[in-house]
């Protein structure tokens, strides 16, 4: 059965055409950029709408277009509960998140989390925090990014792909080096609005094949499915047994909760100008991500029906790339080389956001404000963080490279659970309770964090299964793949226990300052 689709040729013209075109916008668009204000945060420049648009483009990532809609494909209505766990994720962002951090912080979430506690050692696992994060959610990108333009180009081999993963990891980095956020914010707001516009015209032709009659198309994505009708009901992928049961009420823990901690998406709150633009950007997302996730069930469906399990399985990046192969079925080699330019764009615009984040924190939180002290030069933090940025990118090359093959939406769960573990009980303490102080903050971070990072160590995503990072290896001992169900709550417990085993009873001024500006936006007379 061959795999291969459309024209390496067309495919590489596509990829060249978008990145030329991307990297003269990023450039214009770049040129009044000298402060450390510009490069992190654009100024604050950026409206509700636009800056919604460019959040939608930050978070529907290669999980969203890929993954989801291999998850549909192979497993049927499980895989729809990745965009159901995205969606509500939301909520969180919406009420208890976006318009306090946007407030209280400047440049990243280590300005929330150390503003009324020692500075240099939560700044330092804020920036520890943001940069696990950072590198697992890339790692599902480069993954993505290796399969599907492999996939594209025809290289079956594993070296080949390597390479792939490698040049796509170069190109990225380079956004980054030349954009920083207001040329990135202006490419995800483009990959944002032709991703919605692709998704919705494929969904349409899709739907046209089949008369409009979905009940249709259901019954032929079960006819061209090894699982049959069972991928119409609940259990497809976590109906197994009682372990798989228990992993969904974890996967869906972490992506409900993991969306409020992503320090990219924390980040994005900072390019607007006032908490009522940051609110207002988290509604445009969230409808132009509804449009979204519910196309995904249609082209999910639809590449099981019209390509087939079997096939989808035996090509080139396996689950990650139903949605390519759907579009070659649906309009042929011009489609697939529009969906590849939308496939890049969107991997390319996830990385950069993330390489962002992380080499801002490390710039801000630990140059800037642990070793220099809060003196740092004026530009320095904007050298440091794009030198950091390279090492951020290389070490996503060569992550991804080992986890070539993932399920994108699976990985991005992961980055999920370490988002909420480590992240989101301390940004809550933080915010609403006044007894909370810096022990509680390190404690909750950093023991989230690392019974998060020890529990994937000993579980099936490492080792011990034929899909895991190293499938010659046995030594897992934890039996979920996703770990929220435990990490979680030892975050908020350990926050909560460091807290009122300290003695350190926090400044009461900085509290009521605190709160002051977290719920009013204003800055409280010194």
């Amino acid at each position: 059965m061959s795999t291969d689709v459309g024209s390496p040729v067309l495919n590489i013209a596509v990829f060249a055409l978008f990145v030329l075109v991307t990297l003269v916008i990023v450039a214009n668009v770049n040129r009044r950029q000298a402060t450390a204000n510009d490069y992190f945060t654009a100024g604050g420049a950026f409206g509700g709408g636009k800056n919604g648009l460019a959040l939608s483009g930050d978070f529907l990532s290669a999980a969203s277009f890929l993954g989801i809609a291999g998850a549909i494909a192979i497993h049927g209505y499980d895989g729809f509960l990745y965009s159901i766990g995205f969606m509500v994720a939301w909520l969180v962002n919406l009420l208890l998140i976006a318009e306090l951090v946007r407030n209280t912080g400047r440049f990243t979430m280590g300005d929330v989390l150390s503003y009324r506690m020692r500075a240099r050692p939560v700044r330092a696992a804020a920036a520890t925090s943001t940069m696990v994060i950072s590198f697992f959610y890339m790692l599902a990108q480069m993954a993505g990014a290796g399969g599907v333009v492999a996939l594209l180009l025809g290289v079956h081999d594993g070296k080949g792909q390597a390479v792939v993963i490698t040049v796509v990891g170069m190109i990225m980095m380079l956004y980054v080096l030349v954009g920083g956020m207001r040329g990135t914010t202006w490419v995800q707001i483009i990959k944002a609005a032709i991703l919605v516009l692709c998704v919705a015209l494929m969904t349409v032709f899709l739907l046209g094949k089949f008369g409009f009659n979905i009940s249709e198309l259901l019954r032929q994505a079960a006819a061209n499915n090894v699982k049959g009708e069972r991928i119409l009901n609940p259990g497809g992928m976590f109906g197994e047994n009682g372990t798989s049961k228990l992993d969904f009420v974890s996967l869906a823990l972490a992506l409900v909760l993991g969306a409020a901690g992503l320090p990219h998406v924390l980040m994005r709150f900072y390019t607007v100008p006032n908490a009522v633009q940051a609110r207002r950007s988290v509604i445009w997302a969230v409808g132009t991500m509804t449009v979204f996730y519910l196309a995904t069930l249609i082209i999910g469906y639809g590449a099981s029906a019209l390509v087939g399990s079997q096939r989808i399985l035996a090509a080139t990046g396996g689950e990650n790339s139903a949605a390519p192969l759907l579009a070659y079925e649906i309009g042929g080699t011009l489609l697939l080389g529009i969906v590849a330019a939308v496939a890049f764009a969107t991997i390319l615009a996830v990385v950069a956001g993330l390489t962002l984040t992380a080499s801002a924190s490390f710039a801000h939180d630990v140059y800037a404000n642990i070793f220099k002290r809060g003196r740092a030069k004026p530009g320095s933090e904007v050298r440091v963080a794009r030198l950091t940025a390279v090492v951020v990118g290389a070490m996503a090359i060569v992550g991804g490279i080992l986890a070539n093959g993932q399920n994108v939406a699976f990985l991005v769960g992961l980055a999920f659970a370490f988002a909420a573990s480590a992240n989101l009980s301390t940004l809550l303490y933080s915010l609403f309770w006044r007894r909370f102080n810096t022990s509680g903050t390190l404690w909750g971070m950093y023991g989230g964090l690392v019974s998060c990072l020890a529990l994937v160590a000993v579980s099936p995503v490492v080792s011990g299964s034929p899909t895991s990072i190293f499938p010659w290896l046995d030594f897992a001992f934890f039996p979920l793949s996703n770990p929220g169900i435990v990490s979680i709550p030892v975050s908020f417990v350990l926050g909560f226990l460091g807290t009122v085993l300290s003695r350190d009873k926090g400044d009461e001024r900085k509290q009521a300052e605190m709160e002051v500006r977290s719920l009013t936006g204003i800055t409280p007379p010194s």
